[in-house]
């Protein structure tokens, strides 16, 4: 199979998958819907971005009738995962009237019982509360068809088997099961053997995965910051002709207008415009009316602009193939391209991913400070002023300050006028993430760690995996105090979000790794 066209979907489904621009299907999704469709137990092993979501969202909004039983569910280890899965089946299910509902902790439990009582066919839900539902009675999984345990490493490192035990007996033993799961231990191994028949086994290695001959950076930044550095990059760089990237079509109209406010000339491409607005604004950029064109994946496929010097990543992509597609639109025909990527603390560990994946290595970058902006505003400004100095024509403006030179100094005046034209009166942003008081030396953040000297750690080892896991150097790590079962770490203040990110969700010699801001050291009370 290399096309979804050969899969025999259903129209809807198959005018759903071409709305969210799949072209065909990826590895996994060649080996899984097949065998799902054919009503096997499959065990997937595969990591994030290979499109496992896909591999068994399609067969089950392919499967599942409109009838109002819940006939699929999937469990996911954490909210995030939840609300990300069902706002993937939503869009597998645009077009058939199937109903999805993710149902998880943090949540009004009212509302999602009265969205049950409305009849729902798939459920993606976390198994504590999924759990809670079954308990209540609100929940009835007696004519469901297919389960699904995504991620189901991450559910038993969670401690989640005794719910997830609990969910299953809870379902007919002639279900069909689908188990995904980036690595297998024994204890995943022992699940399979237990509630499934004579399952498949998928394994996906995301294989070589190429990147062009161009140069590639990045720059970390905050959210809240992120506007700012995005300008302060465009303007310390001799953009000719460049795409920006951002994840939706909501933060393509939301950049758009907010470059075009700033005077860039800038304009949006997605998949809501029309064909004739889209001719429109590819029209202004092969023209150079436009230095800039913010688009998302799908409303950049296609595009095919020998000349555009510069991509920019405004929002990591979801996986290294798009990646690699993005960053493909610069250096072509034997020219000169750079790649940027912009980072936030919470991004960081899939920029590692893509460079594991892509074998490739991206240089990081400061965000130019406003002294740098201006020091490469103030060269742009002397070369314009000379070259207009050298064309003439001036005569319309010596007569404005002829009246004035008498009044002010000549080079007051021309400075005044450089200012107006610039339009600069930038403040330094303010930064989010605040930790508090951590009781750090100054200038610096204090974490606690959950592991310690019983991990078999030492001082060397845990500055190395903070500097490895989030992109710093060494030298930004300050005091250590390692315990038997915790530690804690300084780090400076501009590299603490990204320590916080990286490590409260990862691995050091196999033991899970939580992180968070320590509290002030008690002072000593004089008595």
């Amino acid at each position: 199979m290399t096309t979804f066209s050969e899969l025999n979907l259903n129209k809807k489904v198959y005018q759903a998958i071409s709305d969210m621009g799949f072209e065909e299907p990826s590895p996994i999704q060649v080996q899984c819907i097949p065998k799902v469709l054919e009503g096997l137990d499959v065990i997937g092993q595969a990591q994030t971005g290979t499109g496992k979501t896909a591999a068994f969202g399609i067969p089950l909004v392919e499967m599942v009738s409109t009838a109002k039983p819940v006939q699929a569910l999937i469990l996911t280890p954490t909210r995030e995962l939840a609300i990300q899965v069902a706002g993937e089946m939503r869009k597998i299910a645009k077009y058939k009237r199937v109903k999805t509902l993710p149902i998880y902790g943090g949540q009004s439990i009212g509302s999602q019982i009265r969205a049950l009582q409305q009849g729902v066919q798939v459920v993606i839900g976390t198994p504590g509360r999924v759990l809670d539902h079954l308990r209540r009675g609100t929940l009835k999984l007696d004519k469901l068809r297919v389960a699904v345990l995504d991620e189901a490493d991450e559910m038993l490192d969670m401690g989640f088997i005794e719910d997830i035990e609990a969910i299953l007996r809870e379902t007919p033993s002639d279900r069909q099961t689908l188990l995904f799961s980036a690595t297998m231990p024994p204890e995943v191994k022992r699940l399979s053997v237990r509630y499934m028949k004579d399952p498949v086994n998928v394994t996906i290695n995301r294989g070589e995965v190429t990147v062009p001959l161009i140069e590639q950076v990045y720059y970390k930044v905050l959210e809240r910051t992120k506007l700012e550095s995005l300008c302060r990059i465009v303007d310390s760089e001799e953009v000719e002709l460049g795409i920006i990237f951002c994840r939706t079509k909501r933060g393509v109209d939301e950049l758009s207008d907010a470059l075009m406010s700033r005077g860039y000339l800038a304009d949006g491409l997605h998949g809501d415009l029309s064909q004739a607005q889209r001719d429109r604004v590819m029209r202004k950029f092969r023209t150079n009316d436009i230095q800039l064109l913010i688009a998302t994946d799908v409303a950049a496929r296609g595009i095919d602009v020998e000349n555009v010097t510069h991509v920019v990543n405004y929002d990591v992509p979801q996986d290294p193939e798009s990646y690699v597609h993005r960053i493909g639109r610069t250096g072509r025909a034997g020219k000169k391209g750079l790649a940027i990527t912009m980072v936030t603390p919470a991004e960081f560990k899939m920029l590692k991913l893509i460079e594991k994946e892509t074998k490739g290595k991206l240089v990081a970058r400061e965000v130019p400070t406003l002294a740098d902006v201006a020091e490469r505003q103030a060269e742009v400004w002397r070369d314009r002023l000379v070259r207009t100095v050298q064309d003439g024509k001036l005569a319309t403006y010596r007569a404005i300050l002829a009246g004035l030179v008498d009044e002010f100094d000549p080079l007051d005046l021309a400075s005044a006028a450089l200012k107006i034209a610039s339009g600069e009166d930038f403040e330094e942003p303010e930064t989010d993430y605040n930790f508090g008081e951590t009781g750090g030396a100054p200038g610096m953040v204090r974490f606690f760690v959950n592991i310690g000297r019983s991990a078999k750690i030492g001082p060397s080892d845990l500055v190395r995996f903070i500097s490895e896991e989030a992109g710093i150097p060494g030298n930004a790590v300050g005091k250590i105090d390692i315990f038997d079962k915790f530690t804690f770490v300084e780090v400076q203040e501009e590299s603490a979000p990204f320590v916080y990110e990286a490590l409260r969700k990862s691995r050091m010699n196999g033991a899970r790794v939580n992180l968070e801001p320590a509290r002030p050291r008690e002072r000593a009370v004089r008595k």
